[in-house]
C-alpha cells in the first residue's frame, strides 16, 4: 500500500467540502448520528470515512435543518391530546369541555365546574323528604317532593283532611290536617241490668226488661218483691244490680208459707 506524507493527506476541510446531506435525497432521515473528523487520519482510511459520510451524514444538528427546527418549536394548538388533565375535562358521554365551564356529567343532577384537577361538582345538603310526600322528583341537584298526602287512612279507607267518620257505632273520628285520625270512643253508662244487649248501630248495651239482678240462677225485675220459690221471696238491691238479689225464705208447711 503505498504511503502518504502527512502533508498529502487530506484534511478535515475537504471532508466538509462533501455536499450538505440536505440537499440529497430525502431517504436519508434525520436523527442519523454524524462526528467531526480530526485533521489528520491514516491514508488508508480516508476514503473509507468520506465515502461513510456521504451515505451515512453523521451528527445532525437543528442548525443543519432550519424548516425541521420550526416544526419542532411549531404551535401545537392543533394537536389533539388523548390526555385531557390541566386542559379539559370529559363527561361519561365522551364531551369535552373547557376550562371553567359548568356541565352536567351523566351520573349526577348536581352541576360541576371544570378546573385543573378535573370535575369539581356541586354536593349541596338536600333538605329531607316529607315522610307524607307521595310524588318525588329527581330533575334538579337535590331530590324535591311535588305532592304531600292529603288524606288519612283508617283501617282500609280514606278520609278527607277534616272529615269526620264514625267507623264503628261507639266511636267518633276526624281526620286531623297531620294526616292523622283522631278518635274518640263513647263512654256507656253502666247497664242496670245483668243481661244487657247491643241492638245495631247503637255504641252502648241497653236493658230492655229494664233493670234486674240475679235471686240464684233465676233473673228477677228490680223494684219488686220476687217469690222464687214456695217458701222464698226475693228483692233486687237499689241501683246495685250487679248484687245478688235480697232474700227471705219463710218457714213453710206441706209448701204453704206461715204466717
Amino acid at each position: 500500500m503505498t504511503k502518504h506524507s502527512a502533508e498529502a493527506l487530506p484534511t478535515g476541510d475537504w471532508i466538509r467540502s462533501i455536499p450538505n446531506p440536505a440537499n440529497w435525497n430525502q431517504t436519508f432521515q434525520r436523527g442519523i448520528p454524524r462526528r467531526r473528523m480530526g485533521p489528520l487520519v491514516p491514508a488508508t482510511c480516508v476514503v473509507l470515512l468520506a465515502l461513510n459520510a456521504a451515505v451515512f451524514p453523521a451528527s445532525i444538528s437543528p442548525d443543519d435543518y432550519p424548516a425541521d427546527e420550526a416544526e419542532r418549536t411549531g404551535n401545537n394548538d392543533n394537536i389533539i391530546f388523548d390526555d385531557y388533565r390541566g386542559k379539559g375535562c370529559v363527561d361519561d358521554s365522551g364531551f369535552v369541555y373547557k376550562l371553567g365551564e359548568r356541565f352536567f356529567p351523566g351520573h349526577s343532577n348536581c352541576p360541576c365546574e371544570c378546573t385543573e384537577d378535573g370535575p369539581v361538582c356541586d354536593q349541596p345538603e338536600c333538605p329531607k323528604i316529607h315522610p307524607k310526600c307521595t310524588k318525588v322528583e329527581h330533575n334538579g341537584c337535590c331530590p324535591e317532593c311535588k305532592e304531600i298526602k292529603n288524606f288519612c287512612e283508617y283501617r282500609g279507607k280514606t278520609y278527607k283532611i277534616l272529615e269526620e267518620f264514625k267507623p264503628s257505632p261507639c266511636e267518633w273520628c276526624r281526620c286531623e290536617p297531620n294526616n292523622e285520625v283522631h278518635c274518640v270512643v263513647a263512654d256507656c253508662a253502666v247497664p242496670e241490668c245483668v243481661n244487657p244487649v247491643y241492638e245495631p248501630e247503637q255504641c252502648c248495651p241497653i236493658c230492655k226488661n229494664g233493670p234486674n239482678c240475679f235471686a240464684g240462677t233465676t233473673i228477677i225485675p228490680a223494684g219488686i218483691e220476687v217469690k222464687v220459690d214456695d217458701c222464698t221471696i226475693c228483692r233486687c238491691h237499689t241501683g246495685d244490680w250487679w248484687k245478688p238479689a235480697q232474700c227471705l225464705r219463710r218457714e213453710c208447711l206441706n209448701g204453704q208459707m206461715t204466717s
